[in-house]
């Protein structure tokens, strides 16, 4: 029995002893498991300067790598097709203008006493064809003359009546010009060709292209002498105002985080952290980062694009660099 009971102490004893073995590896364990890191990286706005003519660029006045300001001459095209174009435009303008001014001011001095003359004619020959009808009139009630003549006369003095109607309508025609239709009509046309100008003048002003925002010139895609076409990039600008970082988090990290939430991430390019809060999520997922090798018990993960802004200015951040979050340091009050 005393064997047996030496036997049995020996068991318990062995038992602790493995069991405060498994304690201590199971906290060794513990302590040197390494952190869940989430890697992301900055962007920022570019904007893309072309212009909305082809041609050769005649002088590019920036590199890449330079400071620009909002509004400063980039790179300017030569156009000789559209200064030709704006010739036309203009003398077509010229054209109608001078229609204009015809319509406004009537027929010329010349044609306007022409038709008088041939309506003071009219008139003589009208007062002629009446005293002539009135002295047959009076003849024939005399008996002298036959009816015949004096037919012939009341036919003169009816004809020239409408001779000096027509005379007078052609003299007014004269004096008052094209009519209102006409002058309507006229002013229009010098509209329009003002507008063919206006157009032709914005594609030329449309050949010197300025930069849209305060930023660094990131690329120049086009050198001197080269040909572009319409809406060409030809440089790039970065707005490094406008910077963000982005991540792209497993969906099965998702209830960790909303917008709001704050990180901090490490940016082995600075060697320094720089604070984080999330702006945007994705309102749908893009592509999975884990797929299911089995049928049963086994589903995709999924990965859904996070954008996180600095909280405060940071000094040398720079699009493309790496900004890595160690998962587990996101505070209770920073879950969801």
């Amino acid at each position: 029995m005393k064997k047996g009971n030496n036997i049995h102490t020996v068991g318990i004893i062995a038992a602790i002893v493995v069991l405060v073995a498994a304690i201590v590896l199971v906290g060794r364990l513990l302590e040197g498991r390494e952190p869940m890191l989430v890697q992301g990286t900055v962007e920022c706005t570019t904007y893309k300067a072309s212009s909305k003519v082809a041609g050769r660029i005649e002088s590019m006045k920036i590199v890449e790598g330079e400071q620009v300001s909002r509004g400063q001459l980039l790179y300017t095209l030569s156009t000789p097709e559209l200064e030709a174009k704006l010739r036309q435009a203009e003398a077509a303008r010229s054209a109608a203008a001078a229609l204009d001014r015809k319509a406004l001011t009537g027929a010329r001095r010349q044609q306007k006493e022409a038709a008088l003359n041939l309506w003071q004619k009219a008139q003589a020959g009208l007062e002629l064809a009446r005293k002539t009808y009135e002295r047959v009139r009076s003849l024939h009630e005399q008996g002298v003359v036959p009816a015949q003549q004096l037919d012939e006369a009341s036919a003169n003095f009816e004809a020239m009546k409408a001779t000096e109607q027509a005379a007078r309508a052609q003299y007014d025609l004269v004096r008052d010009g094209a009519s209102a239709e006409e002058k309507e009509a006229a002013a229009a046309q010098v509209r329009q060709a003002e507008g063919a100008v206006s157009e032709v003048e914005a594609y030329i002003g449309d050949a010197m292209v300025y930069s849209p925002v305060d930023g660094e010139v990131s690329t120049v895609i086009a050198e001197e002498g080269e040909l572009v076409g319409s809406g060409y990039p030809v440089v790039a600008i970065m707005d490094l105002n406008d910077r963000w970082v982005v991540f792209n988090l497993k969906e099965t990290l998702m209830p960790d985080i909303c917008v709001g939430t704050r990180m901090t991430g490490y940016v082995p390019a600075l060697d320094s952290d720089v604070e984080l809060e999330v702006s945007h999520i994705a309102p749908q997922a893009d592509f999975a980062t884990w797929s299911a090798t089995r049928t049963r018990g086994g589903f995709d993960i999924r990965t859904f694009a996070v954008k996180a802004v600095p909280v405060r200015p940071e000094e040398g951040l720079r699009p493309g660099m790496s900004v890595v979050v160690d998962w587990e340091r996101l505070s209770a009050t920073e879950k969801r």
